[in-house]
């Protein structure tokens, strides 16, 4: 959030000066405004109007306190006609030392650009004095607008003159996604429904309609009949726009184990226990919350999902009759209460071929790839459509094969 918006220039007899701010008193004092200034400006002005060397070029600053970062792009132009032939100015934004930078580094570039502009064309800042405030807006109430609207809405369209307008948004910095494996499961985390239309990609609209929580990337991209790295590039933006979750395959032969974060789930942190039963419970009466704490805390690295499920319905507890178990397995992993413990194969000779350079092993089979330790049997199970017992079974035929759990 932008805590306050200036614009400063050098005047040749006067030095470095606030012109405007928004809100009033924010930066210098102003006749009958009483507030607090968010910083110092005596103690910043050779560094809001630097020299000549630091002009022209994108700045950011941390006041003494270390509380706020002002960011600027100050400008020199340079011309005859100005007081010693050239004129300084700065639009800067002010905000929170915690808040990101980056998505207002475009609009102080933005702002530095466009008032640079309207300079060179009609002398807009240097002769603002002498203007006819009927014709143009002032630059008062342009930084004001600018400030509420980015807040407010994020973005502002504001007509200067009949020749300029201010066109500013604020695009949010996400981080780039990790890369989309084909064994990966996409779980949406929006109703795509309510928001796609007509103008939407249409490879990305085939692949949308495959998104069910259930289906890996490679069976999304075979039965959306689109290529299997355009699935993964459309999958890798709606993960760029957190509008996805990835996950691991769900099969009964997986093993998961809890994490220390089971305990914000047994005491019930933020009403994470009613939540879980609302995306679990399928039929019957709902049962007591105690029942989502046993299956989570029964949940160890010993025991596959079939003999988890196996166990609790010898007790007593038929859980299948009450509980949609992928989904439970699902809620867990996305709220980081259980992990997936991963399956690998791992094969000595094979690993001495790697490190003697041959990258083999006797025989040459296509399965040798993978016995370094690092593919998991979800890997081995899509890049090869085999099902794990076949690959069990293939895995025998070489020597020293070790399957490791981590």
């Amino acid at each position: 959030m932008i805590q306050g918006i200036f614009f400063a220039r050098f005047l040749s007899e006067q030095g470095t000066k606030v012109v405007h701010q928004s809100p009033p008193g924010c930066i210098v004092p102003e006749p009958d405004v009483d507030k607090p200034r968010l910083f110092d400006f005596e103690t910043m002005a050779e560094y809001i109007i630097p020299r000549q060397a630091f002009c022209n070029r994108f700045v950011t600053i941390c006041e003494p306190e270390n509380k706020y970062r002002i960011l600027g792009h100050p400008v020199c132009i340079q011309d005859e006609k100005y007081a010693r032939n050239e004129f300084m100015f700065n639009f800067c934004i002010v905000i929170g030392v915690e808040v990101d930078k980056t998505p207002y580094e475009s609009v102080v570039r933005r702002l530095a650009s466009t008032f640079t502009e309207m300079e060179i064309q009609n002398e807009y800042l240097s002769q603002e004095d002498y203007s006819n405030s009927q014709e143009r807006r002032s630059i008062a109430a342009l930084i004001e607008i600018i400030k509420e609207d980015l807040n407010n809405y994020n973005e502002c369209m504001i007509p200067v003159d009949d020749a300029n307008t201010i066109n500013m948004k604020l695009f949010p910095n996400h981080r780039h996604p990790p890369p989309v494996k084909s064994w990966h499961v996409p779980i949406s985390t929006m109703k795509f429904s309510e928001i796609m239309d007509d103008t939407w990609d249409l490879t990305m609209k085939k692949v949308i309609k495959q998104i069910d929580g259930i289906k890996d990337v490679r069976r999304i991209a075979h039965d959306a009949d689109v290529a299997l790295d355009l699935t993964k590039i459309a999958l890798q933006h709606l993960l760029y726009y957190d509008s996805i979750l990835m996950l691991d395959l769900f099969l009964f032969g997986n093993i998961y184990a809890p994490t220390p974060e089971v305990n914000d789930f047994v005491a019930d942190k933020d009403g994470m226990q009613d939540e879980c039963a609302n995306y679990v419970y399928i039929n019957g009466p709902r049962l007591p919350n105690f029942y989502l704490c046993r299956l989570f805390t029964s949940l160890t690295t010993s025991r596959t999902v079939k003999e988890w499920l196996k166990l609790h319905i010898d007790q007593g507890f038929p859980i299948l009759n009450f509980v949609d178990v992928r989904r439970f397995i699902q809620f867990g992993i996305i709220k980081g209460l259980i992990y997936r413990v991963q399956k690998c194969a791992v094969s000595p000779a094979y690993i001495s071929s790697l490190v003697s350079g041959q990258n083999r092993v006797a025989g040459g089979d296509i399965m040798q790839k993978y016995l370094d330790g690092c593919h998991s049997f979800d890997q081995i199970t899509t890049e090869n459509n085999m099902a794990e017992a076949k690959i069990r079974a293939h895995l025998r035929k070489f020597q020293d094969v070790d399957v490791i759990y981590r």
